[in-house]
């Protein structure tokens, strides 16, 4: 799809919850790390119950803390 559409943004599905990590969505990104919206609903709604550290009282925590481990991933995914 990139190839097809090098300048449209491609939402990407799949990422946490569902598995997909970010060195397996490096493909749907452009060359400059941009042109791609991944989605992780409920991996970032839902990650206090993969934690022993949050419990559901401290779901935003564990959401924050989720996104920045998420942010993370995709960043290191691009390092060369």
């Amino acid at each position: 799809m990139r190839k097809l559409m090098p300048k449209n943004y491609i939402l990407v599905p799949g990422y946490g919850a569902q598995g997909g990590q970010g060195k397996d969505l490096a493909p749907f990104f452009n060359e400059d790390g941009l042109g791609a919206i991944v989605n992780s609903s409920r991996g970032i709604i839902c990650a206090y119950k993969k934690s022993d550290v949050y419990g559901p009282e401290n779901f935003g925590d564990a959401s924050r803390q989720a996104v920045l481990d998420m942010r993370e991933d995709l960043k290191n995914a691009f390092v060369k």
